[in-house]
């Protein structure tokens, strides 16, 4: 399934941070901010931290813009009063309007006081695998330049996890000595990749998991079609990610996780025949590797609750929907706990070897299988 569309505006859903003015789920990030900036704590550099697909990116962007929208003043916490003084009591959100036209200059890249950097294409038009340090150096240099807005100057990386070596310590040096009237906001997924030294000159904002209420909302406006019973499924397997979600839903995960539980429910003689289809289906000439890498995270999923069903004796998981409780409760008890953690750990090897040395996917799918068969057969 392609990324849905709006078919008045022919804007992608959901839309990208740089475009997206609405942010659910993180009010109290949002809070944070606000404080920070109206109350005279504010950082210079922030750490925007949390699982992919919450919104990190798009608060960052959403920060930025309402920095901008403000003008400026002689400095963050100025004297106790904050970016914008004591006057008044701060605002409740960062919303900028869509129609505003600092949000149309962020959105465009044509604001001289925002600069964001992403990963940019190698000298082949390819899109590089990590930031690099040509790009980092941008940083010092637009921090160099006054502003053209006569106000303050952000800076998102998004992601900081993807910086190299060289890149990150491009980087630190302008963390070690921040520019007046700067503000660096640094994306990152896996915080513990980055070095040491950047985390501790950066304020760390830890945004939390979306609420399944925020996250079923937001796949009924994103994905209008879809029916509530997939809007459930989608929601509990992406454990809280609206961008893990649409993922799931455009790489067609609940056909694959819906196949996968068929499968282990024909335990302990999994089908043979349909396990072969299966694995035609995932791993055949011409296949979608998406499919694949959908289709096995959604299985070490499952590994992954039977294996703490098992632990807990037959306690009950929050984790599971009706259908994947009823094989859970089926094949658990065909093989001890030690047994299943065995099986877990196998099979996230032969996962990854998959992907290290680019092993063939159907045969990949065909030995997870075998190892889940003859964990359940012994």
């Amino acid at each position: 399934m392609a990324t849905t569309a709006d078919p008045v505006t022919d804007e992608v859903w959901p839309p990208p941070p740089h475009l997206n003015a609405d942010l659910l789920g993180q009010e109290a990030a949002e809070k944070e901010l606000l404080e920070a900036l109206h109350g005279g704590s504010f950082a210079h550099a922030w750490l925007i931290a949390g699982p992919q697909g919450i919104g990190k990116a798009t608060l960052a962007h959403r920060f930025a813009r309402y920095i901008l929208s403000q003008g400026g003043g002689d400095a963050f916490g100025g004297g106790g009063n904050g970016l914008f003084g004591a006057a008044e009591a701060p605002p409740d959100s960062l919303y900028v309007a869509p129609d505003s036209p600092v949000f149309r200059r962020v959105s465009a890249g044509g604001h001289t006081d925002f600069l964001c950097l992403e990963r940019t294409v190698n000298d082949k038009g390819k899109l590089r695998t990590e930031i690099v340090v040509d790009d980092v150096r941008r940083v010092p240099a637009f921090f160099g330049h006054t502003s053209g807005e006569g106000g303050w100057r952000v800076v998102v990386v998004d992601s900081a996890d993807e910086m190299n070596r060289n890149a990150a310590n491009a980087l630190l040096k302008v963390l070690e000595e921040p520019p007046d009237r700067s503000v660096l906001l640094l994306v990152s997924h896996n915080p513990g990749r980055l070095l040491p030294t950047i985390r501790s000159r950066c304020r760390n904002l830890t945004l939390p998991s979306l609420p399944d209420d925020v996250l079923k909302k937001l796949l009924k406006r994103y994905l209008t079609e879809l029916p509530d019973d997939q809007a459930g499924i989608l929601s509990r397997l992406a454990a809280g990610s609206i961008g893990d979600a649409v993922k799931l839903w455009e790489s067609g995960g609940i056909e694959l996780y819906n196949a996968t539980l068929e499968l282990l429910a024909s335990a302990p003689d999994l089908d043979v025949e349909a396990m072969h289809r299966f694995a035609d289906d995932l791993g055949g000439r011409g296949k979608d590797p998406l499919a694949f890498a959908t289709a096995m995270e959604l299985l070490k999923g499952i590994l992954l609750r039977l294996t703490r069903y098992a632990a807990q004796s037959g306690a009950a998981s929050m984790d599971m929907d009706s259908r994947e409780d009823e094989v859970i409760r089926a094949i658990a008890p065909m093989a001890t706990l030690d047994r299943w953690l065995e099986v877990w750990e196998n099979v996230g090897e032969l996962i990854e070897r998959a992907d290290a040395v680019n092993l063939e996917h159907k045969q990949i799918v065909l030995n997870v299988f075998s190892e889940i068969g003859g964990a359940v057969r012994q």
